[in-house]
């Protein structure tokens, strides 16, 4: 599995049964993406994570909250249209049986 950001760009997450048993990590590294999730969860910064997993440059952490972003943004967007439709289509067929 990898998490790439541009048709031709590196990947930012990588995972590979061979690496930590295929947890997902930061590419060329051996750390888990789930670290930064931890860290910002737990009130850290950015540059706290950097000090902590020096292997990670700071455009991995970048790429892979932006990448974060726009799936989660996506994902969002998609709901919603998605339930719109849905409730659309039940008024139509409400109206039919009228």
């Amino acid at each position: 599995m990898e998490s790439k950001v541009g048709p031709m760009a590196e990947p930012i997450v990588t995972s590979s049964p061979d690496i930590l048993s295929g947890t997902p990590v930061f590419a060329g590294t051996r750390v888990p993406v789930q670290a930064l999730i931890d860290y910002l969860e737990g009130g850290e910064t950015i540059d706290d994570f950097l000090a902590g997993f020096p292997t990670v440059k700071r455009e991995q952490v970048v790429a892979f909250l932006e990448e974060a972003t726009a799936r989660m943004i996506s994902k969002a967007s998609w709901r919603c249209f998605s339930t719109s439709a849905s409730i659309g289509a039940l008024r139509a067929t409400s109206k039919d049986t009228t």
